[in-house]
């Protein structure tokens, strides 16, 4: 039950290849490509639609909710400042500022151009590099110090000083400059927005007495959160669907409002409100309320905060009007409404091993061989005519089955058991394949496995089908060759032998969880062919 991947390419040679000749290795790269035949060439390759994130599924609809009730979209800025934290929270900035991420980088080095180094260039080079090379290599990499251009064109800019290939100057800076790679990064005094109000306060001070009031704005954006350690409900970065209303007779029912508007969108259809004990400093005293909605399935469920912004710290921005602010998660909404348990499965599910329904395995089931001909495929469905009724017909027996045109030749197809003291087909013949909790199963209909043929997802594949499907293919490259032939299924131990194909990835799940794979049995269907 193997499922191994198959390489395109040898992963330890292109390794070691880079080590050694990182150009080579690059310059390789189309060699690995498989020449594509003309199905998949555009136009004719394309693509289909495929899922949608959860959490983008999420954001769409909340955007379009917003708009409809009459909120302008915004973008706000992701870099504050770490003052402005102190002007939002007053005392409490330090402790909120436990809590975010400071941006840093690396500092440009001032590098030094000796003798020593403008000789280990030449040996890279193969030429001398004389002095007047030196000084514009100098001239490079001191314009790179004092910011004239940026680290991504440095390999270019020093490329055109010495007159080399760029890959050339990757290998010098590697081996002749090491305080490149020595440069640790060092911090400034700008963080990353760890919630959206950060922002807003920066854009309340632009526009508040620009524009006319009510102003009514919102920004679905990341917002970045400096936890401890990522759980099944906590991430360091995170989506917030966030709003503010600002005008003159702004309250609290603002906030009550703006969240029934928006969360009736997502099916909820009861609302409660209940003072957040959290009270952030930014609000004003016995503003700051969670929103509970009761969704028809999920029940109640905390949705979203809402509150009023404090004059003082609005005051520090020049912004003479309330405020009302409301915030959202959205991965919190995403996992109420998808029911998920596990947020970082939910927002990065391609780094977790994926879950397949029964229906997305059953999908999974095919043939590995079957006619090419639409008269193959009626062959293919009067051998299962024929066949079944006559299953348990003791043998020596024969049965004619079709006769028609393949390939220009007139075909005539029996269903066959020439063996003495048997029956037409195996017991197992007539198993028909089914999904039930993961596991891929071939069952008869009988009582033993009436439960699971009642709630297990169908593949709409029998053993007889499949069995039939790989005669009447086989049959068919015969007819091509102007010959009959004939054509024995036999015993059933491993998915192709009874000319069944699982999908490698439905193979994998299976295996990984260790479900159970059981597509055995007797099947002894034995089909022949002769040209009239």
């Amino acid at each position: 039950m193997s499922c191994e991947k198959t390489m395109k390419f040898d992963i330890e040679e292109f390794r070691q290849r880079r080590k050694t000749d990182f150009e080579g290795a690059w310059h390789a790269g189309p060699s690995v490509i498989t020449p594509p035949a003309s199905a998949g060439i555009y136009p004719r390759y394309t693509y289909r639609r495929a899922k949608v994130h959860p959490i983008f599924d999420t954001i769409a609809r909340l955007r379009a909710a917003y708009l409809s009730m009459g909120f302008d979209e915004a973008m706000v800025p992701v870099f504050i400042d770490e003052q402005d934290v102190y002007r939002q929270f007053g005392p409490e900035a330090a402790a909120v500022l436990d809590r975010v991420y400071y941006v840093g980088g690396l500092p440009r080095p001032n590098v030094g151009i000796s003798r020593e180094r403008l000789d280990a260039i030449a040996a890279i080079t193969g030429s001398t590099v004389d002095e007047a090379t030196g000084e514009k290599l100098m001239k490079c990499l001191h314009g790179y110090k004092k910011g004239k251009f940026d680290g991504d064109d440095l390999t270019h800019e020093m490329s055109v000083a010495l007159g080399v290939d760029d890959g050339v100057v990757v290998h010098i800076l590697d081996t002749v400059f090491p305080e490149f790679k020595e440069l640790a990064p060092e911090s400034s005094r700008t963080t990353l927005r760890s919630h959206m109000t950060s922002g807003w306060f920066l854009s309340l001070a632009q526009m508040w007495d620009k524009r006319p009031l009510p102003i009514r704005m919102f920004s679905v954006d990341r917002c970045f959160r400096r936890e401890q350690e990522e759980d099944a409900t906590h991430l360091r970065t995170y989506h917030s669907a966030s709003c503010i209303v600002a005008g003159e007779d702004v309250t609290v029912d603002e906030g009550k409002a703006v969240a029934e508007g928006l969360l009736s969108a997502f099916g909820f259809t009861e609302f409660r409100f209940q003072p957040d004990e959290k009270r952030s400093k930014y609000y004003m005293p016995e503003t700051q309320t969670e929103v509970y909605g009761k969704h028809p399935v999920h029940g109640w469920v905390e949705v979203a905060t809402f509150g009023l912004y404090s004059p003082a710290a609005l005051a520090e921005y020049g912004v003479g009007v309330p405020v009302m602010n409301l915030g959202m998660g959205v991965e919190r909404l995403a996992m109420v409404l998808t029911q998920a348990e596990d947020v970082r499965k939910l927002s990065f599910a391609q780094l977790y091993p994926p879950t397949y329904s029964d229906t997305e395995l059953a999908k999974a089931v095919g043939l590995r061989e079957e006619p090419q001909t639409l008269e193959g495929r009626r062959a293919v469905a009067a051998i299962i005519a024929t066949a079944a009724p006559h299953a348990n017909d003791p043998s020596p027996c024969e049965f004619p089955a079709w006769t028609g045109e393949l390939f220009g030749k007139t075909v005539e197809i029996s269903v066959a058991e020439p063996e003495e003291n048997s029956r037409l087909l195996g017991p197992a013949a007539m198993n028909e394949v089914f999904v039930r909790n993961g596991a891929i199963l071939g069952v008869p209909d009988t009582e033993k496995f009436a439960e699971i043929r009642a709630e297990g997802v169908p593949t709409g594949i029998s053993f007889l089908y499949a069995a039939a499907n790989l005669a009447v293919a086989r049959i068919e490259e015969a007819a091509r060759l102007g010959e009959g032939t004939s054509v024995q299924i036999k015993m059933s131990k491993h998915p192709s032998d009874v000319n069944l194909k699982i999908e490698e990835y439905a193979m994998r799940y299976v295996t990984d969880n260790k479900k159970k794979l059981d597509l055995r049995g007797p099947v002894f269907l034995t089909v022949t062919s002769k040209i009239l």
